[in-house]
């Protein structure tokens, strides 16, 4: 949080732009205390607010939240002929089948689905799935992909940090995406994929963590090393009230874009139970590996 320049960076768009904070706060239709909350660090604009806030300040979210735009990174990620994270499913996808086994066209979210491989895997396997990305060479890779092998996955592009989901979903899926989400905002995003999930459904999210004995992956984007890291057992807090399946934090090899190095990551795979049903006791199991 230490690092989140919001408040500076709506003063200083807004003196560019002539506009005094009482202005702001009657396009917004907010009070003006509100925007001097914000300027001075004292308070964040709500998750809500952000897209109409960048708008009235002809700027981007990114943007407000004081880093640039990935975009461009990952479109050069994509670029080349080959699929940058391979084309094998997360290993998460076959926990997802075990809990959930698609013997109906389950609904699924996949967050971040970069060039589509487990969105595809999903949508080969019998679930309903709906995905996206930052990254328009994703997109199109991923769409690619799905037509060569003959499923319909509904892709588009989006922002996570703009994105609302507009259905509810038996299962929400993110891997390796959610370390762009600076941590004020996470309990709010956690929150809303939480009431997007029907009853019974599932979310399967896992996060990079920060350990000082890891050091910074080589392909990392200047724009990665500003995002807040997850702690340790932060992504488990925010799903207190759900049953557990997995709930485990592990150090693994990974070989992206062909060069060794490692990560350490909290998985979760959590449940969303009926109303009125109580949650004796939770049991998480460990692994290793990816």
């Amino acid at each position: 949080m230490d690092h989140l320049k919001t408040g500076e960076v709506i003063s200083k768009r807004r003196r560019e732009l002539g506009l005094t904070q009482n202005q702001l706060a009657k396009t917004l239709n907010i009070s003006f205390q509100a925007v001097s909350k914000w300027e001075n660090g004292t308070a964040y604009p709500d998750i809500e607010m952000l897209p109409r806030l960048a708008a009235a300040l002809n700027t981007t979210v990114d943007a407000l939240l004081g880093y640039r735009s990935v975009v461009t990174d990952y479109d050069k990620r994509y670029e080349a002929e080959e699929y940058y994270w391979g084309l094998q499913p997360n290993r998460i996808c076959y926990d997802i089948m075990k809990l959930l086994p698609p013997i109906r066209p389950y609904r699924v979210l996949d967050m971040g689905c970069g060039e589509g491989k487990d969105a595809v895997f999903l949508a080969k396997c019998g679930y309903n799935v709906t995905a996206f990305d930052i990254s328009e060479q994703g997109i199109d890779k991923a769409k690619r992909l799905a037509e060569h092998n003959k499923v319909d996955v509904r892709l588009f592009k989006a922002d996570i940090l703009d994105y609302q989901p507009d259905d509810d979903y038996n299962i929400i899926f993110s891997s390796g995406m959610l370390h762009f989400i600076p941590k004020p905002r996470r309990q709010e995003l956690c929150d809303s994929l939480k009431a997007h999930t029907v009853e019974n459904g599932f979310n399967a999210l896992n996060v990079f963590v920060r350990k000082p004995f890891i050091t910074r992956a080589w392909d990392s984007t200047r724009d990665e090393e500003l995002r807040h890291p997850w702690h340790s057992g932060e992504l488990f807090g925010y799903y207190h009230d759900w049953l557990f399946h997995t709930c485990r934090e592990e150090v693994f090899d990974c070989n992206s874009g062909g060069i060794p190095h490692k990560h350490c990551m909290d998985t979760l795979i959590a449940q969303k139970l009926e109303a009125g049903v109580q949650i004796e006791g939770q049991s998480g199991n460990a692994g290793s590996g990816r």
